[in-house]
């Protein structure tokens, strides 16, 4: 039997995405969210890692999306639980709050926990996700890890005692960068694509710390994945849908709008070589699309 597949981006609030996905001329009334629903049954929520978004703001969320049946919200932890590690109660409120809004609405798809680099597998860094799973142990939890040492089978186990979806991510293989290998720990696969600019992302790495624009912040993202390249994630990712019941595809690289081109072309992929609806904008943008629609 088939999974089900959700197949987006990581955020869809982007000015660079006009006019390659969305409308340079957009009429009165036309909202962001609404038109990216139309094309996509899911989206990574990224500014909540960057603030506790208001109660308001997610009510307006779902809103825009009534009209898309099927349509969730992966929400992003935010980084104090993370990556500063340091949270009160009063952030896990915040957080749960929304989380339940979106529940109750039937709009969660999960929540994404995701740290850094350095935070490498060892008892603490077990018992820390140990802790955030107890605190949001109603919903479906992501968890990504980048560091190799994880690539074990004693994180696995325990990723599989506790219910926790291993995030498999494709980035650039730097130092000791998790390689990227679909694994299932349960019913579902979080598979996440921060492309492959090897140049661009220790650059980054180098100027980690320091001011940086926004064109200097997303340079590392800025990678279109080639055909090729995809007919090879499409067969990493079908060797392993036998096995769960929900496939969750995000890509990040998202300057430009390359994440919704990769987006279409993978929902084409792991769809059954299907027609895909795209707005001419993308296909204006990326001529090869054409052959998919």
């Amino acid at each position: 039997m088939e999974p089900k597949f959700n197949i987006g981006t990581a955020g869809w609030s982007y000015k660079d995405w006009v006019p390659n996905f969305y409308p340079k001329n957009q009429s009165a009334g036309f909202d962001w969210l609404q038109f990216y629903a139309h094309y996509f049954n899911c989206v990574e929520v990224n500014s909540t890692y960057y603030s506790y978004i208001s109660p308001k703001v997610v009510d307006g969320w779902i809103r825009k999306v009534e009209n898309t049946s099927d349509f969730v919200f992966h929400i992003k932890l935010h980084q104090d639980f993370t990556h500063k590690r340091k949270y009160d109660e009063q952030n896990i409120k915040a957080v749960r709050y929304n989380l339940e809004q979106l529940k109750k609405s039937e709009r969660l798809g999960g929540l994404l926990i995701q740290f850094p680099y350095s935070y490498s597998f060892d008892g603490n860094s077990v018992q820390y996700i140990q802790k955030l799973r107890n605190i949001f142990s109603d919903v479906s939890c992501f968890v990504e890890v980048r560091h190799q040492s994880w690539n074990n089978n004693r994180a696995l186990d325990f990723f599989k005692e506790n219910d926790l979806t291993f995030c498999t991510i494709d980035q650039p293989q730097i130092g000791r960068a998790i390689e990227f290998n679909p694994v299932v720990t349960n019913d579902k696969a979080y598979i996440r694509f921060h492309g492959r600019n090897a140049e661009a992302w220790r650059k980054s790495l180098a100027n980690f710390g320091k001011p940086q624009t926004y064109e200097e912040q997303s340079s590392r993202y800025n990678y279109l994945y080639s055909p090729g390249e995809l007919v090879e994630i499409e067969q990493k990712i079908k060797s392993i849908q036998h096995k769960v019941k929900e496939v969750n595809v995000i890509m990040n690289n998202h300057p430009q709008g390359d994440a919704v081109a990769n987006a279409f072309e993978l929902i084409h992929l792991l769809e059954g070589k299907r027609k895909v609806d795209m707005p001419q904008t993308i296909v204006k943008a990326y001529q090869r699309l054409e052959e998919i629609q």
